[in-house]
């Protein structure tokens, strides 16, 4: 007989081979959590928990948040908002030695902020400054790594939908973890900025001179990032004033993203079904995804497979940060092979009990999981975020954004050593709501 651990990491192995031949990750989870299930408990077990846990996943009030907060993205995306954005910056700081790219940088934080994907942040933003910086003459691979970088800020700038996710699965607070994002995310910002600063003082010819805009047209600028900026404003301010739950308050953003779409004139019938479509297929499919997460979880834990684990750590005598980095290093490994949400969905049910076991912050940990998962989205040679951009050019090679992306690369992983050395970059916000 085989000990139920080692069927528990069987599992594991068993999941990871199908999400590398392309079964989704969803029925990848699922099938692997009944078979072990199975193997475990019996038929008898396994039928209650798949005639409960579906129904139980899905049905909470909190999940609401989930399509209404795609469907602010999916209208904020179709409202021309990422283009008004990168113009404003454009004629702000467009001026400085490397400034398109910096502006793409800011563009992509700031959009999204609203959208809360970072592909989606990504194939919008390269279709809007990839013409404009090559056309200047930027360098590719400068113009490549700051749009793949500057997608990364989808994710970890609130709101977020997979830091929604991680709040659902570990039962922290919606609230509690977007406004632990915030600075961390601005971190993030900064760092790409000051990475793309040194890239052209090292080697100015990557980043033409720009003439300076106007006046007139600086002050146009800002005109155009108030609506973006409001909306961001009163999403996450209603939150953090008590003005409305985050639930309450994904309804006033996907409302607000609305009402923008139709100021603006892009409310057509056909971007409006578009935009319907979008949110019903990504949050199925998020939803699939936490159902076959719920299957696996009930099949990990009767493993005992976590527990397991805890004990192998304990017995090799690493102190508590020692198994932080321990852990950042395993998913910055994954992240060269599995996308964000799949890394951090299967491996949350094994690493989470263990962190909190060591008396870590659920909420620090939970930037620190989100900012390290993001890093697999420009890590090659798998990086969601690479192909994405490699995508939005006949002429761009993939080899091309790889290369570009490097020193972004270097900037996070200071950012990480940033959020374990000083946890108060993500807690000191969230003290405020106690």
């Amino acid at each position: 007989m085989i000990s139920a651990p080692v069927v528990g990491l069987l599992g594991i192995v068993a999941l990871l081979g199908l999400i590398a031949i392309r079964v989704p990750v969803a029925i990848a989870m699922g099938v692997v959590g009944i078979v072990g299930g199975v193997i475990l408990n019996g038929w008898f077990s396994l039928g209650f928990v798949l005639g409960s846990q579906p129904f139980t996943t899905t049905s909470g009030y909190a999940l609401s948040v989930i399509p209404l907060f795609v469907m602010m993205g999916a209208f904020a995306s179709r409202a021309g908002l990422s283009s008004a954005l990168y113009s404003s910056l454009h004629s702000l700081i467009g001026h400085w030695r490397g400034g398109l790219a910096s502006a793409t940088i800011g563009a992509c934080a700031i959009f999204g902020s609203v959208c809360g994907s970072s592909l989606a942040t990504a194939a919008t933003m390269s279709r809007v400054a990839m013409p404009e910086m090559t056309r200047i003459g930027y360098d590719r691979r400068l113009t490549s790594g700051a749009l793949a970088a500057g997608g990364t800020l989808g994710i970890l700038i609130p709101p977020s939908i997979i830091m929604v996710i991680y709040a659902l699965l570990t039962e922290q607070s919606i609230g509690r973890m977007f406004l632990a994002g915030l600075i961390p995310g601005i971190l993030a910002a900064v760092l790409y900025i000051l990475t793309t600063w040194l890239i052209v003082r090292l080697k100015p010819v990557r980043a033409p001179d720009v003439p300076r805009a106007s006046g007139r047209e600086m002050a146009r600028a800002v005109r155009e990032m108030w609506p973006v900026l409001g909306l961001f404003g009163v999403v996450m301010g209603g939150i953090y004033l008590g003005f409305f739950s985050p639930t309450e308050a994904a309804g006033v953003g996907a409302f607000g993203a609305v009402a923008l779409a139709g100021f603006r004139g892009a409310l057509t019938k056909a971007i409006f079904r578009e935009a319907l479509i979008e949110t019903a297929g990504t949050t199925g499919m998020l939803f699939m995804i936490l159902i076959g997460t719920s299957v696996l979880q009930y099949f990990i834990e009767t493993s005992g497979l976590p527990r397991i684990l805890v004990d192998w750590i304990e017995t090799l005598g690493l102190p508590p940060i020692g198994v932080i980095i321990l852990i950042v290093a395993i998913y910055i490994v994954l992240g060269c092979f599995l996308d964000s949400l799949s890394m951090m969905l299967i491996t949350l049910p094994i690493v989470f009990p263990l962190v909190t076991s060591l008396g870590y912050d659920p909420i620090w940990f939970g930037v620190l999981v989100v900012s390290v998962v993001e890093i697999g989205l420009i890590t090659p040679p798998l990086g969601m975020n690479l192909f994405v951009i490699a995508a939005s050019s006949d002429d761009l090679k993939f080899e091309t954004v790889a290369s570009g992306v490097l020193p972004y690369l270097a900037a996070d992983l200071v950012r990480v050593a940033l959020l374990i050395s000083i946890p108060a970059l993500s807690l000191a916000l969230p003290a405020l709501l106690m």
